[in-house]
């Protein structure tokens, strides 16, 4: 039979033991680094091949001169020679045809472009190609790439998109179609070329990930993911298990002493 101060004295210990399980159990954990996930999560039709491939042609307009200018002057290094350091904030319109009276508005091209090279013409452009015509209204395509604006086709790589070209990669080819020496105003030639997943949905269409849930109902994002939930909670009843089979043991131990 076990002395009564030494199981005064356990009782404590056992109750600190529960404690630290329910604490463990109820307490946060924080999600994985990286998981696989299911293309019904995102939103994507798993019946559907991969990736869609997209060719897109458009005009740009890149207007710097007269009293509305699309492109601005932001910034201008002050000691370098020429034009070589120099910032331009732009949000040129996208059209269907050269003539920009007489075509459509298909999107912008927002975004900015830096003179980066010191022999030629070459500006870093950085800027979201923002569609407003039909099943890709709302979608983006990002581009970032070096434009030497002498040469006859330009290649650019397309880095990423939203909405219809959600995982997009590709290129884009510049072509010069107009350009005035006397107002440095410019009408570009696009072509774009770029895969993207299937099933995807433009911004306010419905699409699965834009409502923020999951296949659950529930947050869509990877760190609430039932799998992850399901994980911590049978961590925690783990523990909560050995700490009670433990101290079960060590009462039996203390009964025989």
């Amino acid at each position: 039979m076990a002395n009564p101060s030494t199981l005064s004295l356990f009782l404590p210990f056992s109750l600190l033991l529960l404690l630290l399980a329910l604490t463990t159990l109820l307490s946060p954990t924080h999600a994985v680094f990286s998981q696989p996930i299911s293309r019904e999560v995102l939103g994507l039709k798993a019946n559907e091949a991969d990736n869609n491939l997209t060719q897109l042609t458009f005009y740009f307009h890149d207007v710097v001169s007269g009293s509305n200018p699309t492109t601005v002057t932001i910034a201008k290094a002050k000691t370098a020679s020429a034009s070589f350091g120099s910032l331009a904030m732009m949000d040129d319109p996208l059209t269907d045809g050269p003539d920009a009276m007489k075509s459509k508005l298909v999107g912008r091209a927002q975004g900015m472009y830096a003179l980066a090279d010191q022999s030629e013409t070459a500006p870093i452009m950085i800027m979201n190609l923002l569609f407003l015509e039909g099943q890709y209204n709302g979608s983006t395509l990002s581009v970032l790439g070096r434009n030497p604006v002498n040469q006859g086709v330009r290649e650019m790589p397309v880095v990423g998109g939203t909405g219809v070209f959600r995982f997009a990669k590709g290129y884009a080819q510049a072509k010069t179609h107009t350009f005035d020496k006397t107002t440095g105003n410019a009408v570009v030639e696009y072509t774009v070329f770029v895969s993207h997943a299937s099933g995807s949905t433009a911004p306010g269409s419905g699409g699965g990930s834009d409502s923020g849930s999951g296949s659950d109902g529930g947050s869509g994002s990877p760190g609430s993911t039932p799998s992850n939930r399901a994980s911590s909670s049978s961590l925690g009843l783990g523990f909560l298990m050995s700490s009670s089979v433990a101290s079960l043991f060590l009462v039996h131990l203390l009964s025989l002493a």
